[in-house]
């Protein structure tokens, strides 16, 4: 069990992260490539990447084992949704840190002879790993980074509105069924016993699109708190590619499967979140029953949501929706994420 304290002052320091992380998307990526769990989920990309895999990744799976510790090194506090300055904050690892999560390591699992060498402070080993984590981003996750992107960006959508309409107490209590929040403490079902005091520094959400299961954390208490969580996953998220992800459908296979002025209204919708009924016909070229009517068949689908906001009800896209429409309304995401104001 791991036991998370939190303060008055913690509750408002809570963060989550729009973009996911890239080298926390490594490292767990590794931990599903090296096992079969989430068959349903992972089988047809971890069949793919075998294949073109490059040798390596060995260097990867010695650090990353599928269970137990992995060393914190490789997921250095970084804000960033880019792997190079990910990769910048690894190169600058100090010597201690490198000690101390090579020797964790080695005392749960054997380790390579150059793992003395990388514990030494070898900057030579260090840029090897730094090249090994490139390499195996561009091949493993790079060519799905768009569906990746659209799911964590509707998880973070999702929890944002919960902290906005319920406050940062239900979103802790709502974040995973793992996870239990006993104010002031948050409880995750963890493998160790542990107990993690804020003490003010508040708490960084990662929504994670490989992490199975269970929550996970960094190990060293003194870095910045950080909880890595599972988002919702699409059966079929690997089947597109570089961009033509499955959630993001042509404008003509919108429109086939929703009908010309449904697909309108929820591109509408997409564009310029918040709009009320009356806006939305207006903005659609509909009347305002047909906007009120197409707008009931959007959310009984589960492709909208609609809330009290100032008085009037109004509309945006659900979780569901954005990963229908994808990365084809780049711009309509960054309003409806929180990355424009």
């Amino acid at each position: 069990m791991l036991r998370i304290h939190f303060t008055a002052a913690d509750l408002m320091r809570i963060r989550i992260r729009t973009e996911p992380d890239p080298l926390w998307e490594v490292l767990l990526s590794l931990h599903v490539l090296q096992t079969g769990h989430g068959a349903v989920v992972f089988d047809g990309w971890r069949r793919d990447v075998r294949r073109v895999l490059r040798p390596s990744v060995s260097l990867l799976t010695a650090l990353a084992p599928p269970q137990g510790f992995s060393p914190d090194f490789l997921t250095p506090d970084c804000d960033s949704a880019d792997i190079d300055p990910g990769l910048d904050c690894l190169l600058g690892t100090s010597r201690h840190e490198l000690r101390t999560d090579v020797d964790k390591l080695a005392a749960e699992t054997p380790v390579p002879a150059w793992a003395s060498l990388l514990a030494d402070g070898d900057l030579v080993v260090l840029q090897e790993i730094a090249t090994a984590i490139k390499a195996y981003y561009a091949t493993a996750l790079q060519p799905y980074w768009p569906s990746i992107r659209t799911h964590i960006r509707a998880d973070r959508d999702r929890r944002a509105d919960l902290a906005t309409d319920r406050g940062f107490e239900n979103l802790l209590a709502t974040l995973h069924p793992a996870m239990r929040w006993r104010a002031p403490v948050l409880e995750v079902d963890y493998p160790v016993d542990q107990d993690l005091h804020l003490d003010g520094r508040g708490l960084v959400l990662i929504p994670s699109f490989f992490c199975w299961r269970k929550p996970i954390k960094t190990a060293d208490p003194t870095r910045t708190p950080v909880l890595v969580y599972p988002v919702e996953r699409d059966l079929d998220w690997a089947s597109g590619r570089d961009g033509d992800s499955v959630g993001s459908p042509r404008q003509e296979s919108l429109t086939a499967l929703l009908g010309r002025t449904r697909a309108t209204v929820l591109k509408a919708i997409a564009d310029t979140p918040l709009q009320n009924t009356s806006a939305l016909a207006k903005s659609a070229g509909i009347s305002l029953s047909g906007a009120s009517q197409h707008v009931t068949v959007l959310r009984d689908a589960g492709l909208v949501v609609t809330h009290r906001h100032n008085g009037a009800a109004v509309h945006k896209l659900s979780p569901r929706g954005a990963v229908l429409l994808g990365d084809g309304w780049g711009t309509a995401r960054k309003v409806w994420t929180g990355e424009c104001p």
